[in-house]
């Protein structure tokens, strides 16, 4: 978490243009972010240069802040945020995956960056977006990532021979994806029924005869509580263009600003040469997201509270407070294939290492698998009448 703030930039601040490519020092060609080196490299002579010093900085702000801002008075006057990507930049926009790729103005699209179709036309901007408060930048390089997927294609037990022989990755792209991170202070009361188990020793008859036997009881009792509890971080993705699914498998991202990995307040050097996904998700969604999440985990937490060994008529009332939120951007590798005429994408985390993704079942491993459990069972029982 970082210090929150209710102070917003005013709408008619003036903004800096960073710029939209960063040239090399030595030979004046195009420098882009390198996540193996965690430098600029030109991509014609190699130099190596460490992130700008002067940096451009959010209107009001130092280059080195990253702010949590007032979530209620953001969402009472939603033009108090800074607005645009600090860089000339160009959208399009997938017309089968809907998602929407942000990148430097000089770059030409052919296909989309998630699912790899042809179908895609550039996107004007309605509306300037909330610009990115802080970035991770990207911990994994290429070649890792690469040889990440080459190792789970090689786990894939079920997937037909010809998916690992394959082993492709040739496709593999680096992008950065819009998340919301929101905090809030719980305060909740709570009460419920809280049940204890006690056992009674009760007779019955089988075969003509009396027997006894244990059987459990509950007794139950009124209980209540109070629960006071900070969510730090929630994080809501802004993103349409990778699976859900798959994205919270490879969660979570980390978002403290100290440590390998950290959180660096938004530049767009860090972005140079990457593709961007304008968020989709905006915030008066995301937040609704986040405090239904928050307030599902609320009484969770409430539940369990509650003594005994049992529980029922849970109800809990929760307040909220301390209400902030901040846009960043998160990297993952993301490759999208086709088998048998089916998209399958496979994702990254670009800070941590995970990865999740989807792929083809082989029917053929699958039926022998079955046969071979009922030929075992037939043997089982087969083994178990002779001794009888």
């Amino acid at each position: 978490m970082t210090s929150p703030t209710a102070t917003h930039t005013p709408a008619t601040a003036p903004e800096k243009q960073a710029r939209s490519k960063y040239s090399c020092v030595a030979c004046g060609g195009e420098a882009v972010w390198n996540p193996a080196k965690q430098k600029l490299v030109c991509a014609f002579c190699g130099t190596e240069a460490p992130m700008p010093a002067a940096t451009e900085a959010m209107p009001g702000m130092q280059s080195t802040d990253i702010v949590e801002h007032d979530l209620v008075a953001a969402l009472r006057d939603m033009q108090g945020e800074a607005r645009g990507w600090a860089r000339t930049t160009r959208m399009i926009k997938c017309r089968q995956c809907q998602a929407i790729s942000v990148f430097d103005a000089s770059k030409q699209a052919k296909s989309c960056e998630f699912c790899g179709a042809s179908a895609i036309v550039d996107y004007d901007e309605s509306g300037d977006v909330i610009r990115p408060e802080a970035i991770l930048p990207i911990q994994v390089s290429e070649p890792q990532a690469r040889d990440r997927i080459r190792a789970w294609y090689g786990k894939l037990w079920w997937a037909p021979n010809a998916l690992k022989k394959k082993a492709m990755t040739d496709t593999v792209k680096g992008v950065y994806l819009p998340y919301w991170t929101f905090d809030a202070l719980v305060d909740a009361r709570w009460q419920a029924e809280a049940g204890y188990h006690y056992y009674e020793t009760e007779s019955y008859y089988e075969n003509g005869e009396q027997r006894t036997r244990q059987v459990q009881r509950t007794r139950w009792e009124y209980a209540s509580g109070s629960l006071n509890h900070f969510f730090d971080d929630t994080l809501v993705c802004g993103s349409k263009g990778v699976h859900p699914g798959l994205l919270r498998s490879v969660e979570p991202f980390p978002t403290t600003a100290k440590g390998t990995g950290a959180l660096k307040p938004y530049d767009p050097a860090y972005v140079s040469g990457w593709t961007v996904e304008r968020y989709q998700i905006d915030l008066i969604a995301a937040a609704k997201a986040s405090r239904e999440r928050m307030t599902a985990d609320t009484r969770t937490l409430c539940s369990q509270q509650v003594p005994g060994d049992t529980q029922r008529n849970l109800q809990v009332n929760a307040n909220f407070s301390r209400q902030t939120f901040k846009h960043i951007l998160a990297p993952v590798w993301l490759m999208t294939y086709v088998y048998s005429s089916r998209d399958y994408q496979v994702i990254i985390n670009a800070v941590t290492g995970k990865i999740e993704g989807e792929y083809p079942k082989s029917w053929i491993k699958i039926t022998l698998a079955v046969l071979a459990f009922i030929v075992v069972v037939l043997i089982i029982f087969s083994a178990g009448g002779k001794h009888r």
